[in-house]
């Protein structure tokens, strides 16, 4: 299938999310990237997956070849990527490989994701750099163990979404950071203050 999916926590989504999936599809041509916001991330709480989904839809509004689902939150469980994917397959009567959108941080931790000998066979990974001096070199061995990923060439951005929730708690100002729609939100429903 010619799509990707963009999975994350998006607490908040802000512009490197955004020039990352512009940049994926383009390069490689795809006909839309799915962002699918996670409901329960694995080892966090669910208490802000409602703004976070809202937050991801204001984002995407108007731009061509992104789309939201919210699948994960149908769901209503646990977010392991192995259950997305096989819903996702389910949903679209496919079972083609899809495109997956992650960085080199969580790329190196693939093998501990739940189900991930199973996972590998249903992904093909569009890995992004998410630090400066990044040796790929080291992901070699996953090729060996029948991960089957491309690199992305565009060079880190620095922006993090634990950076953002700081500079919001802090009362420091992130307009160029996050899309104004989002700052919108994040200022309108008090997201991310002290209290």
């Amino acid at each position: 299938m010619n799509i990707c999916l963009f999975c994350g926590t998006f607490n908040p989504i802000h512009n490197a999310h955004l020039r990352m999936a512009e940049h994926v599809l383009r390069k490689f041509g795809f006909e839309k990237i799915i962002f699918i916001p996670s409901f329960l991330p694995p080892h966090k709480g669910a208490d802000s997956a409602f703004h976070r989904l809202e937050m991801v839809k204001r984002a995407l509004a108007g731009r061509k070849g992104f789309e939201v689902s919210d699948i994960e939150f149908k769901l209503g469980e646990t977010s392991y990527t192995y259950f997305t994917v096989l819903e996702l397959q389910k949903l679209l009567g496919t079972t083609e490989k899809f495109n997956f959108i992650i960085g080199t941080d969580a790329f190196e931790k693939i093998e501990s994701w739940y189900e991930a000998d199973k996972l590998k066979n249903l992904l093909k990974f569009i890995v992004s750099r998410r630090e400066d001096d990044c040796d790929l070199s080291r992901f070699d061995y996953l090729k060996e163990k029948g991960y089957d990923f491309d690199f992305t060439n565009l060079a880190f951005y620095d922006i993090s979404s634990t950076e953002l929730r700081e500079r919001v708690a802090g009362g420091e100002d992130i307009s160029g950071l996050v899309p104004p729609a989002v700052e919108e939100y994040i200022i309108e429903n008090g997201l991310y203050r002290r209290n």
